[in-house]
């Protein structure tokens, strides 16, 4: 390691972080995958300057808004807060948010792995397993917070979809193609651990959607029980969750831990923090600020840019937004698919809609209750019969432990299809009753009965 000199940007506090065998472990997946798309800052001229504290800012600075190959997008951010004061058309506002959400996706995991190096990489995994999908979870609470409840399911169920079909079928379609004289292969107990997590979601989704058709009753009949099942379901899959985090952090670690990269001569390269401890926090406060508050904008423009393109609610939150707001990942994903380390490809894919699919939908039907507004899991027919077809043929797919290009692009006609259903699907939503949903059960909010 380099004298204090050398890298004066790894002061705080005037004190050197030093980094521990133990605290270069244990990196998952999401960070291995995000690091693809960072770029190595040129420090020469700033660590030149003799003040130490105008040093440090300018060198986090640097790190933090130019460290990203996505730093070309972060000018969308100052232009969608600008449209938005001055009362630009609805879509800009909220095409240039959705793209200004893109590099704070990619940051808010360099913040946490950053943090990580100082913490260790179980409590750098906690942070990681609440703010992996952080911009999904965002949204989904200004969404309830506008009674958009039809809009929260969406784009939940669209961020599990795209990570399902369309991250790993595109990086196992181009993995399989740039290796296509080489046998791939992966850790199988991995994906196992995952699909059977995904299973229980699908179960706990299925269960409202099938008591109501069960009942045979009306939607105001059955809305209670079925609101009663949601949340006690969602409390059971914040359980599992739970103990899925133990068993990923702690119990069965070695099988969830992303191998480093290594140089040319075989050697492994050793990570160390670019930024200090104190100001990784401040960051990360930072850049989830400005998430909530494009969110916001994403949430109360949605319908507008609806209207302007031509486009269903339905289409723009479960196509659009996944694929905009998890770029980021999805490209770290498929570029560790040609370099053939599916092992990282799937733990990124799987890992983030087990999340989804586990935390997250969970979460904001337990936020929504404490809120007062009745969110159940009842995603309708449509919806949840995509869902589970597209479980069922990826835990078909991954059930060998070896992949070839015609997997991935299965998968893509999967989603392809799928996409094609909810852009010829008109949107039953429309502002006058999304407002007022908060009056009506979850059944009447969702499919209008």
């Amino acid at each position: 390691m380099a004298s204090n000199q050398e890298q004066p940007w790894l002061l705080e506090n005037g004190n050197l972080k030093g980094l521990s065998k133990e605290n270069r472990t244990g990196r998952t997946a999401h960070n291995m995958s995000s690091s693809s798309l960072r770029k190595k800052s040129d420090l020469t001229l700033v660590s030149k300057i003799p003040c130490s504290l105008l040093r440090q800012f300018l060198t986090n600075l640097q790190e933090v808004m130019l460290g990203t190959k996505l730093s070309v997008l972060f000018p969308a951010i100052p232009l969608a807060i600008v449209a938005q004061c001055f009362g630009f058309a609805r879509p800009w506002v909220f095409a240039l948010s959705l793209i200004g959400l893109m590099p704070l996706a990619e940051r808010v995991s360099f913040l946490t792995e950053q943090i990580s190096f100082y913490t260790g990489p179980t409590v750098g995994g906690l942070l990681n397993a609440t703010c992996g999908n952080a911009t999904e979870l965002i949204i989904a609470i200004f969404a309830l917070a506008q009674h958009k409840i039809a809009v929260v399911k969406y784009s939940l169920l669209g961020s599990i979809l795209s990570n399902l079909l369309l991250v790993l079928g595109t990086s196992l379609f181009c993995g399989g193609i740039a290796n296509i004289r080489r046998e791939q292969k992966y850790d199988r107990r991995q994906a196992d651990v995952n699909s059977l997590m995904l299973l229980l979601a699908l179960l706990c989704h299925l269960l409202p959607m099938l008591f109501t058709f069960a009942t045979g009753a009306s939607a105001s009949v059955t809305s209670d029980p079925s609101l009663h099942l949601s949340r006690a379901s969602s409390i059971v899959m914040l359980i599992a969750y739970t103990a899925y985090i133990v068993f990923q952090l702690w119990t069965h670690r070695e099988l969830f831990e992303a191998q480093e990269e290594s140089d040319d001569d075989g050697v492994v390269s050793e990570e160390a923090p670019v930024i200090g401890f104190w100001s990784g926090i401040v960051w990360l406060i930072g850049m989830t600020a400005v998430i909530a508050l494009l969110s916001e904008y994403v949430v109360g423009t949605i319908e507008e840019a609806s209207d302007s393109w031509g486009l269903s609610v339905s289409f723009i939150s479960i196509i659009l937004l996944p694929i905009v707001g998890n770029a980021a990942e999805h490209a770290g994903a498929v570029i560790f698919a040609f370099k053939n380390k599916l092992d990282i490809t799937l733990g990124v894919a799987l890992g983030s809609a087990t999340q989804i699919a586990l935390f997250v939908v969970p979460s904001c039907v337990i936020i929504a209750w404490i809120m007062g507004i009745n969110m159940d899991l009842n995603f309708s027919v449509i919806e949840t019969g995509s869902l589970a077809l597209s479980i069922l043929a990826v835990a078909f797919t991954l059930q060998d432990g070896t992949s070839h290009y015609l997997k991935g692009l299965v998968l893509l006609l999967c989603y392809i299809i799928i996409g094609a259903c909810f852009f010829v699907t008109e949107s039953p939503l429309h502002h006058s009753n999304i407002v007022n949903v908060g009056l009506k059960t979850s059944n009447e909010a969702v499919f209008g009965a």
